[in-house]
């Protein structure tokens, strides 16, 4: 009788409606009541929506507060903002406050909890500073000169190679490639894939003990990498990965972890397939009652839409272990209708997954999880959901070669723009230079045809100004110093002010390029361009204040006009900063402590609502595409030797052989992780390598994300599917100056005849 009662109340109604909401597979999500649920969501299932529609059943069934939360988790702070929004929407038709739940990004929610017990996590934010270590951050570098001074004869070993003739300019350019690119590089990738995994610079080296590796490979990662987390503590400093393990060292204290988790009623996390196992490991910590008794977790995912594995520590293969056990308790649901897409394109993202999968070596995991995409049921709920396709709904080409993929390109949105002025419509590349390239070739169509172009690359170019000033100043500052030059010609060769040459050999010799003398052999023509834009540049050093230099230099580098405005105001910023010292020293001094405290910004903001404006072409990359979606996508480009890639060592590197130490240092860790969080049975296959096929085992690792990546591309497209590879084409696009002559015969991705033969297309 009191539950005939209940299910009367108003309360009770709304919630029946919004649950009405729901496809099937998403009900089960909002039917949760406790315990760990493995949610495997395909593109375009509602992810978000269901779970603002699950996190305010769960708040208003259990009645959750301020002092007992529902906690959500996501990676970006966009998502968490998205997210928040729909369940405060959702509880405001549930006539509920809004309240009794917390939605953070992981690292946010990681922070909170490390900086609210400074003592025991060491995290202090008054007096420690924020930063995002990369391959050219001065500590990294720093840690990696140190490491070279303290080692001479390991050092020595690597500069050795496979062999050395003793030839003094080789010499110095291997000493240049390996200060400047390869062993920053690797303390770069052993420093971020060790620290997330909980691994100390002493377990690597220990991890060193179990390898065969003539380079000693991950002992002298686990050296540079000691010296990086002392230099990071004598300056005050923290970065992403420091404030998980900050939040675990406070959850090792059973008083304080019982207060978390008598606060928190639940974890609902979306994205789970981008965790690694330590994120995953402070989430199940926060998730379980004070008395142990459960684990109340929720993860929402899709391992096949897993695109970060490869520069982030992020591994596909825990999600899926995660769903395996929770169906093994009949405790996984499966979203897989989707109602973005055209039946058209759904049909071609599925043969893609069946065919890679088949094709795949058995030995190994396939890339993708056997789960195919359901178009949804006539009465979904979702309006215009399966949209009519336009045209053949997936369409495939082979251009002669790349500027008559541009043309082509071009004349199908023109013809479609023009007669759909509502639809929008992206251009989804591998790399940036790509992007360039087509915005150079469309940018006649908003004064022709009033098609807006834009290219989100050049707006998140701004963010690298700061760092390329830095680099050019520093060469003025000091020009004769090969790394100073060598980040100098960098900059102008990633700006087209230079042509794209072996800057590893000019960095050598840096006076014999800016002042040869008459004995010196004459010359290459590109040396000599180089030459005359760099002397220009040091002229300018003497003729002009040096407030003035930054704005010169943005000047130089012929940046765009929202670019001149973000270089206005960071030369307005540092003028500020330096107003009682404006020498150059104190100017790039200011600047390495703007661009490593991460306080400034470009002039020009978007929003994801910019990206996907109606008549509008979005010029965008594969991987910042993903969690949005148009109704014309085209994928040019779509060759082998991107898609999935052709295993490739840079020349500067081959003289330690086929291989690059980042990488086989990334397969040792990975293998050690793997035996310490897959089990007994998974740690038993886990078996370290030797460098080389440790090394094949990584590429192999890498064309399996570049075949995800063209899916998660793939499922854009709501209408429309155009993909193209032209018979010819660049030999790399990082040195491609859109010259026509220039372009040798490609192949194109394998994938590409497997779709035309499919049967959706005529």
């Amino acid at each position: 009788m009191v539950a005939q009662l209940l299910t009367q109340t108003p309360i009770q109604k709304a919630l029946d409606q919004l649950c009405q909401t729901l496809r099937p597979g998403q009900q089960r999500l909002a039917q949760w009541q406790g315990g760990q649920l493995a949610v495997a969501a395909v593109p375009g299932a509602g992810k978000s929506h269901s779970l603002a529609v699950a996190a305010a059943v769960a708040i208003a069934r259990h009645q959750l507060h301020p002092r007992k939360q529902l906690v959500v988790v996501t990676f970006t702070r966009s998502a968490a903002a998205n997210i928040k929004q729909k369940i405060k929407a959702n509880l405001k038709k549930l006539e509920l406050p809004a309240g009794g739940f917390m939605v953070q990004t992981l690292h946010g929610l990681a922070l909170h909890i490390a900086s609210r017990h400074p003592g025991a996590s060491g995290i202090d934010l008054e007096k420690l500073t924020l930063v995002t270590p990369n391959r050219s951050h001065r500590l990294l570098r720093k840690a990696v000169e140190q490491w070279i001074e303290a080692h001479p004869q390991d050092y020595a070993q690597i500069l050795e190679g496979r062999g050395f003739d003793g030839e003094e300019s080789e010499r110095l350019r291997r000493h240049s490639v390996l200060r400047t690119e390869i062993l920053p590089n690797l303390a770069q990738t052993v420093i971020h894939e060790a620290k997330s995994s909980g691994l100390t610079p002493a377990a690597v080296r220990e991890l060193s003990e179990q390898v065969q590796d003539p380079y000693q490979t991950l002992a002298v990662a686990a050296g540079m990498y000691a010296g990086y987390e002392d230099l990071m503590r004598s300056h005050q400093f923290i970065d992403y990965d420091d404030m998980i393990v900050a939040a675990l060292k406070v959850l090792e204290q059973p008083m304080v972890r019982q207060l978390w988790q008598g606060q928190i009623f639940a974890v609902f996390e979306d994205e789970a397939q981008d965790s690694s196992p330590l994120q995953t490991q402070l989430l199940e910590l926060l998730a379980t009652t004070p008395d142990g008794a459960q684990v109340n977790l929720v993860r929402v995912g899709d391992p096949n839409q897993a695109i970060n594995s490869t520069f982030t520590p992020a591994d596909p293969i825990y999600f899926n272990r995660f769903c395996d056990r929770c169906q093994a308790q009949d405790r996984l649901t499966t979203m897989d209708q989707s109602g973005r897409s055209s039946r058209e394109i759904l049909q071609a993202a599925n043969d893609l997954i069946v065919w890679v999968n088949q094709q795949w070596p058995a030995a190994t995991a396939p890339p993708f999880r056997a789960q195919a995409i359901q178009p949804v049921s006539p009465d979904d709920p979702q309006p215009g959901a399966n949209p009519p396709p336009v045209g053949q709904g997936v369409e495939l080409a082979h251009p002669d070669d790349v500027f008559a993929t541009a043309e082509q390109l071009r004349q199908r949105l023109i013809s479609l723009l023009t007669t759909h002025p509502d639809y929008s419509a992206a251009v989804l590349v591998r790399e940036n230079r790509q992007a360039r390239f087509v915005a150079e070739q469309l940018k006649t169509l908003k004064k022709e045809y009033g098609i807006e172009v834009y290219e989100v690359g050049e707006a998140e170019r701004q963010s690298y100004i700061p760092t390329e000033m830095l680099h050019l100043l520093q060469f003025l500052d000091r020009p004769h110093s090969p790394q100073n030059l060598k980040g100098a010609l960098k900059v102008l060769i990633k700006r087209g002010k230079i042509p794209t040459q072996d800057v590893d050999a000019i960095a050598a010799n840096p006076e014999q390029f800016l002042y040869p003398t008459p004995l010196d052999p004459p010359a290459k023509e590109t040396i000599r361009q180089a030459r005359r834009v760099c002397t220009q540049l040091l002229s300018a050093k003497i003729e002009l204040p040096h407030y003035n230099l930054i704005s010169f230099l943005g000047m130089s580098l012929n940046y765009s006009g929202s670019e001149l405005a973000t270089v206005q105001k960071l030369a307005t910023r540092i003028f500020q900063a330096t107003a009682r010292d404006r020498s150059l020293g104190t100017m790039i001094t200011n600047l390495q402590e703007l661009i490593s405290g991460e306080q400034f910004t470009g002039v020009e903001e978007d929003s994801e609502a910019r990206y996907t404006r109606p008549k509008q072409v979005t010029i965008i990359t594969m991987h910042k595409a993903k969690g949005l979606d148009w109704d014309l996508v085209f994928l040019p480009f779509l060759h082998a030797d991107v898609i999935p890639g052709e295993p490739w060592v840079p020349g500067y590197s081959q003289f330690l052989g086929k291989l690059t130490l980042d990488e086989v240092a990334r397969a040792h860790i990975r293998t050690a992780v793997h035996r310490r969080y897959l089990g007994s049975e998974a740690a038993a296959a886990a078996k370290f390598l030797l460098p080389l096929e440790a090394w094949q085992t990584a590429m192999q690792l890498k064309q399996a994300e570049e075949y995800r990546l063209l899916y998660v591309a793939m499922t854009r497209a709501k209408r429309l599917l155009w993909l193209s590879a032209a018979l010819q084409g660049p030999f790399r696009w990082g040195i491609f100056q859109g010259e026509q002559t220039n372009l040798q015969r490609k192949q194109p991705c394998p994938a590409l005849a497997v779709l035309e033969q499919s049967k959706t297309l005529p």
